[in-house]
């Protein structure tokens, strides 16, 4: 059974971790994505960090299958390219900053004026007009925008997640805008133009806290792991740790104190009777809970609360998440390859029955750049020249190959591209491979 979206291609100037993981998602189901990158260093998220095999962990998680192609978007001939993949293609993705495709004439009115039924979606932090248009935007800043720190931490101290929210939120909701104009143009031969903001997609997600703050006046409190709307919701002792429990209803009240910690009075306590009752009174809630929780182990109390259906839960450090059992047992991962060697990955949590999402490599920086200069038009000596001042790069070890066709008695000059540091990061770990471009020099026999 063929994937959702075999036949269709994605052209996207990408970086970081919002628009990559809109375009991961694509190519998961079946989409062939070409990412554009920079000649100098690529993606940044690349470098953020050499923990797989010498590739960012980020860079991993959100490129896999896809396709790269090193250009110079500062020259005519590198946006040339671009514009002309463009045109073959059925979407076209970017997040560069607001005005800048429109300046490379990568803008959705340049792009769809010639190709009316491309998909172009643009992402950017604050979306397009109003005050913050040109503002920096990195997802811990529009956290804070979205009154996500606001309401995350504990009474004492506002965090943001431990996991880029606000760029996971604005990745999937432009990939579920993507799919909806497939949908649309196969059914009506219509294109679209989408604009993703970050900010808007984090506000979304505040969802009930924003109600409570326009219906009450109050915005919810910081309450570490408890939740201001539910009680019991929270980590309780046991005897030789914690466990995280929550109820969301009064059948589930009853049910935990009689069934599972055998208490019964608290059952019919009028304190307790309903879900308003608990978070009015929820201190002594707490205590109750707690202090019957602490007669067993966590894994005595784990069984005790999974048999009467209490929905509890153990912290998991992340190597327990791993080699969590469900996980294993549902054979989620697969290993896919990378630059320098293999690497465990975890399939999308929407399984198709009959066919499984394309888990493919991630590709070394220019890794497929020849290959797609020839397919965007240039012929092999053209797209070889190209290479050679600069204009696209490709790998060291493919320019190598590409360089024997120099000639007998003459040898290629280099200049090495290594990927820039960011600022302040540590220099420890293998560095990503250097991307290597051939410049025209005088040569002489070897």
């Amino acid at each position: 059974m063929s994937l959702p979206l075999d036949g269709v291609t994605v052209v996207t100037v990408e970086q970081a971790v919002a628009v990559p993981l809109a375009t991961r998602n694509l190519a998961d189901l079946g989409a062939r994505v070409i990412k554009v990158e920079r000649v100098d260093g690529g993606d940044f998220a690349r470098s953020y960090d050499h923990v797989v095999h010498g590739t960012g962990a980020h860079f991993v998680w959100l490129n896999r299958g896809k396709e790269s192609i090193a250009v110079d978007l500062k020259t005519s001939e590198g946006c040339a390219v671009v514009q002309r993949l463009a045109a073959r293609a059925d979407v076209f993705v970017q997040n560069l900053a607001p005005g800048a495709a429109e300046r490379l004439g990568l803008g959705a009115r340049e792009l769809r004026s010639s190709h009316p039924e491309l998909v172009v979606a643009s992402l950017s932090g604050f979306g397009l007009g109003g005050p913050m248009e040109q503002r920096k935007a990195y997802d811990m800043l529009i956290q804070a925008e979205a009154g996500l720190i606001a309401i995350t931490g504990t009474p004492q101290t506002p965090v943001k997640t431990g996991i880029p929210t606000a760029d996971i939120a604005s990745g999937m909701y432009c990939s579920q805008a993507i799919l909806a104009a497939l949908l649309r143009r196969w059914r009506t031969g219509e294109g679209a133009t989408i604009e993703v903001s970050m900010l808007e997609a984090t506000v979304e997600w505040m969802g009930y806290a924003l109600y409570t703050q326009m219906h009450t006046g109050r915005q919810p409190p910081r309450m570490g792991l408890s939740h201001s709307s539910i009680a019991p919701y929270d980590a309780f002792p046991t005897r030789d740790g914690q466990i995280l429990i929550g109820v969301q209803n009064d059948s589930g009240w009853r049910t935990l104190v009689t069934e599972v910690l055998g208490v019964l009075e608290a059952a019919d306590d009028p304190r307790f009777a309903t879900n308003v009752e608990r978070v009015r009174h929820r201190s002594e809630c707490d205590a109750l809970v707690a202090a019957q929780t602490a007669r067993w182990s966590t894994a005595e109390l784990d069984a005790r609360l999974a048999a009467a259906g209490i929905p509890a839960a153990q912290v998991k450090q992340l190597d327990q998440v791993v080699g969590h059992p469900q996980l294993r047992a549902r054979h989620r991962w697969r290993t896919i390859g990378t630059e320098h060697g293999p690497a465990e990955a975890l399939l999308p949590p929407a399984t198709f029955t009959g066919t499984e999402a394309r888990m493919g490599d991630v590709p070394a920086l220019g890794q497929h750049t020849r290959a797609l200069l020839i397919e965007s038009g240039l012929d092999a000596a053209a797209a070889d020249d190209a290479i050679r001042r600069g204009v696209a790069a490709v790998p060291v070890s493919d320019l190598m190959t590409w360089a024997r066709g120099v000639g007998p008695g003459r040898r290629p000059c280099w200049r090495t591209i290594a990927p820039r540091r960011r600022r302040g990061a540590s220099r420890s770990g293998p560095p990503p491979r250097p991307l290597r471009t051939a410049r025209r020099c005088r040569t002489r026999p070897g």
